[in-house]
């Protein structure tokens, strides 16, 4: 870890020549007339869940002008400690009225709802905040980066790991060449931690009374429908996704294992615990993503798989094998070789660098903590400790985050987790459930955003979305 003085308030080391490679190409367009002492107007898309955290940070560095939520019940909440904002449930509704009033907006919707949201936004002008992943599909999210250069705008993507003081050490130790070459990287998480896979759809009211039917040798005339709560819009909470009638198994939280609106365990965590990898080595996009799963079903994301995504040499980084496990398979986690971790005991959720000298393990959702292991364990832990601070440091997780936004929004260097670089993360994640989905090695063409000889991928890499929306 860096010396405890090496650890200053982000915004006055922002001028720090090391972080300015992390943003090169990224543009940032600050609000007009905006001096230091400025408040920033901020709408707030999405105030239940992690959106109340978002929406609570907005306020400590801005002022919240408008709310909107597709449910009632967060929403009103909310207005609790907001009553001066406008109250919204359709965020198209609250950027239309409100352009002219808001600097900045948040977006913390389900996953499906986050590319649409943020391009309206960002095409009137506004600054975002939008949580991860950024986007439910690798083709938004390209565009999601295009959009923000195009319109000059502050961005972030909300994976609040990469504040951390710890990831930024990381990055430095593995960029110092303290592991040598780095040829492979593991990464798994406790994801789901939701239904998936047939249970997820025996959850429904439909499949319960399908599968209970079924096993008295009897079939439905008709499924069961259930009553939309008064307090859910569920028509804005579809948006652009497929139309299909409420159950509870998809609102408020369990839509994360459903394709139509979650991205599954690589989109919940992929974007957090593959952060400093993809950080340090540089990664960009694979050359090709190959993925072994549980059963596939149309509905949702399988109860287990690994994904193995290949990178080219780039520049003067070697040629890297990247994996990432989830889930279990017959009560048995997916992990990593066990050999690998040299008799440490692996936690839930982690990372391993595997280099020509030795094994650097992050014991962390977030890569925030790292440890050497094997017989030079020792010694790497010399050198690491050796390595010099180049960084800036930020320290407050979450709303640290949010801070780094305000500062590029009021002209300062774009955020760390700016849309230049989480759009090309986001794009390497969700590259995995292409694959998932086709049971396909994906040859990947990253400028055409095409998988090579194999398009039934199209759909999944630019999904249709619900007549009446647009992206």
């Amino acid at each position: 870890m860096p010396p405890r003085n090496a650890r200053r308030d982000f915004l006055k080391q922002s001028t720090l020549a090391g972080f300015g490679y992390w943003v090169a190409g990224s543009t940032v367009k600050a609000e007009e007339g905006k001096s230091a002492n400025d408040r920033i107007r901020i709408a707030c898309i999405g105030v239940g869940g992690k959106g109340s955290s978002d929406s609570d940070h907005a306020g400590e560095i801005g002022d919240v002008v408008a709310i909107c939520d597709c449910d009632d019940k967060p929403l009103s909440k909310k207005a609790e400690k907001y009553p001066k904002a406008k109250k919204f449930n359709d965020y198209r509704k609250m950027l239309d009225e409100m352009a002219s009033g808001i600097d900045a907006v948040t977006v913390s919707t389900a996953d499906h709802s986050h590319a649409p949201a943020s391009l309206m936004a960002m095409r009137l002008g506004k600054h975002v905040y939008c949580q991860k992943p950024m986007t439910h599909s690798v083709y938004e999210a390209r565009l999601m980066r295009e959009t923000a250069a195009k319109m000059k705008v502050a961005t972030q993507m909300g994976n609040q790991g990469t504040a951390s003081d710890g990831l930024r050490r990381g990055v430095e130790i593995i960029q110092a060449g303290v592991l040598g070459p780095v040829r492979e990287v593991h990464v798994w998480t406790n994801r789901p931690i939701w239904p998936q896979g047939g249970e997820a759809v025996l959850r429904t009211t439909a499949g319960s009374a399908a599968a209970f039917a079924a096993l008295h040798g009897k079939t439905l005339k008709e499924l069961p429908k259930v009553d939309v709560p008064p307090n859910v819009h569920w028509d804005l909470f579809l948006g652009t996704a497929p139309e299909r009638p409420y159950d509870p198994a998809y609102h408020p939280w369990t839509w994360r294992g459903w394709w139509d609106f979650g991205t599954g365990a690589l989109g919940d965590m992929g974007c957090h615990t593959m952060n400093l990898a993809f950080m340090a080595l540089k990664l960009g996009a694979p050359k090709s993503i190959d993925a072994k799963s549980a059963e596939i079903n149309p509905e949702t994301c399988p109860t287990w798989a690994v994904v193995t995504y290949q990178f080219p040499k780039r520049g003067d980084l070697a040629p890297m094998k990247f994996t990432w496990y989830e889930g279990q398979e017959k009560g048995r986690k997916k992990l990593p070789p066990e050999k690998l971790f040299h008799g440490e005991k692996p936690v839930d959720s982690g990372l391993l660098f595997v280099g020509e000298k030795g094994i650097m393990y992050s014991p962390n959702d977030y890569g925030g903590d790292q440890k050497f292991l094997g017989d030079n364990a020792a010694e790497l832990a010399s050198a690491a400790a050796a390595v010099p601070v180049s960084l800036p440091r930020n320290g407050e997780h979450d709303l640290g985050m949010k801070k780094e936004w305000a500062a590029a929004i009021r002209g300062g260097p774009a955020a760390m987790s700016n849309f230049d670089y989480s759009g090309p993360l986001t794009e390497m994640v969700l590259l995995g459930n292409v694959a998932i989905r086709t049971g396909k090695k994906i040859d990947w063409d990253a400028e055409n955003l095409k998988a090579v000889g194999c398009p039934e991928a199209d759909q999944y890499i630019k999904p249709e979305i619900r007549k009446g929306w647009t992206l």
